[in-house]
């Protein structure tokens, strides 16, 4: 293999590609990034036998080839070349030589055949998401995905396509959160798509207008973002019938402002810490809400006047739980609603549907 490129486009391609790279992997090529030239173009790809990332690069070639080089060693060496046009070289000995300017490298590569191949599959389903609307869609749900691998299901959001309507369900527990857009597809589906997955599109996703390209198989699943294609596997088994999970008897509602609520959550937060979890306690009565916090390091009280709709609560939650659902609200103001002291809370915009999170309340002690 011979090839010229930019650096730059290089350096880019690897890095996002790199994400996908085992840090430790019992197959000593998939610590690597796997690399091909052909057809005036650089494919590149990372893979841990879950994700894999691979994208292609505008090069010349001289000469066509593939080969697997260290994905660190790799990635540090292109980021410091002092030039913008990059010379890459490879041998029968699996010699990789770097040339830029007058800086030169040669890095011990392996034969592209010790790669596992990333896997493919035959498409059944296909649907076309906004690239803005999928990253806000994935940031407002991917935080209350379980990470205990006691119930694999659950380490994944369920994606849902039904009646021009496109859903994304995670759930842990302790909370659940929804978040609903209307798309352009005729399809019914339903899926779930690992965790870790979504974190990755996410870092993909622009704030811009294009379109993303979801493209479903019976266990895999392909997202394509601008040059990018980011393959997983789908995690197997059945996800609870969520909507029997939200509350309906509501008891007690506020409308309230979004950072108002945060930030005196957050104030009452810091008598939290790793080890130290003790309840947020949130008094609803006479059109106010006291919050308080109380734990091994101190007390602390506040306030908020607000009009309060239905019956009084004294409600408890973790503080993190909390801050997680409400900092993932998209709108200025919120609904809260209540159906007692030991019922899941829910939290809505106040207008429309296009978010739902749930939160699961700890139970409080008799201390005030």
């Amino acid at each position: 293999m011979k090839i010229s490129c930019l650096r730059t486009d290089l350096a880019n391609a690897v890095s996002n590609v790199s994400r996908a790279v085992s840090s430790k992997a019992a197959i000593p090529a998939l610590e690597g990034v796997l690399i091909k030239a052909y057809d005036n173009s650089l494919n590149i790809s990372g893979y841990n036998l879950e994700i894999g990332i691979t994208t292609d690069i505008d090069v010349t070639i001289q000469e066509e080839g593939e080969i697997v080089v260290s994905a660190k060693l790799f990635l540090d060496i292109v980021r410091k070349l002092p030039e913008e046009i990059v010379m890459i070289e490879t041998d029968e000995r699996m010699v990789t030589y770097i040339t830029c300017g007058n800086v030169d490298y040669q890095i011990v590569g392996m034969s592209s055949i010790e790669y596992p191949d990333l896997p493919t599959f035959e498409q059944t389903d296909m649907i076309t998401v906004n690239a803005k609307t999928l990253r806000e869609m994935i940031r407002q749900t991917v935080y209350a995905v379980s990470d205990n691998n006691a119930k694999p299901i659950y380490t994944g959001s369920l994606f849902e396509i039904e009646d021009g309507l496109f859903r994304i369900v995670a759930i842990d527990g302790y909370r659940m959160a929804i978040r609903s857009e209307n798309v352009d597809s005729e399809s019914k589906n339903k899926f779930v798509v690992p965790g870790k997955t979504q974190l990755e599109v996410l870092k993909l996703l622009g704030d811009d207008e294009q379109n993303v390209d979801i493209i479903i198989g019976q266990r895999h699943i392909t997202f394509k973002v601008d040059n990018y294609r980011v393959i997983s596997r789908l995690i197997e088994g059945n996800f609870i019938d969520y909507k029997t999970t939200i509350p309906t008897d509501v008891k007690t509602e506020v409308i309230i402002n979004t950072r108002v609520i945060i930030n005196s959550v957050e104030r009452m937060s810091l008598l939290n810490n790793d080890r130290i979890q003790s309840p947020v306690r949130c008094n609803f009565d006479n059109d106010e809400i006291k919050l308080s916090c109380a734990s091994a390091v101190g007390r602390a009280n506040d306030s908020i006047s607000v009009s309060i709709m239905g019956e009084k609560v004294e409600i408890g939650f973790n503080n993190k739980y909390l801050l997680d659902a409400l900092k993932n609200c998209d709108t200025d103001e919120i609904r809260l609603a209540l159906s007692g002291p030991i019922k899941p809370m829910v939290i809505k915009p106040v207008k429309g549907d296009s978010f739902l999170s749930i939160v699961v309340p700890m139970r409080l002690s008799n201390e005030g």
